[in-house]
């Protein structure tokens, strides 16, 4: 493990998770409560920056993986919120609505992998093709 990186993913988890708060406070201000509108966007947008970033960065050596470890596990990892996810869907299936738990995973889970595809499309064509394997 390099301890730069550590420390790296760290700092990153911690704009990721401001990042996060910010938007979930601005969202519920701005549409109410109906549907947890910022996690849907922390998803969402962070899908097609990781798919960007992972284009953007691969085969650049050394300091591809720091900013990977910077920008890719630590602002994004600390910007999506999968666990908030999940418990936002259990929140809405023992709420008697089970059907916009659906809708709202599926909408995550389709628009998110889209927005994957986007990012790397985006990504590539900036800076051309990127290896098939994320590891």
């Amino acid at each position: 493990m390099n301890p730069t990186h550590l420390a790296l993913a760290m700092l990153g988890g911690a704009l990721g998770a401001g990042l996060r708060y910010w938007l979930g406070a601005a969202l519920l201000q701005k549409f109410g409560s109906g549907l947890p509108w910022g996690t849907l966007a922390a998803n969402l947008a962070g899908s097609f920056l990781a798919g960007l970033l992972f284009a953007s960065l691969a085969q650049r050596g050394a300091l591809g993986d720091a900013l990977r470890a910077l920008l890719i596990i630590g602002v994004m990892g600390g910007l999506t919120t999968y666990s908030a996810l999940m418990l936002e869907l259990m929140a809405f299936q023992r709420g008697g609505q089970p059907e916009r738990a659906l809708g709202y995973l599926a909408l995550t889970l389709v628009a998110g992998l889209a927005l994957v595809w986007l990012g790397l499309r985006v990504g590539e064509a900036l800076r051309g093709p990127v290896p098939a394997s994320l590891g």
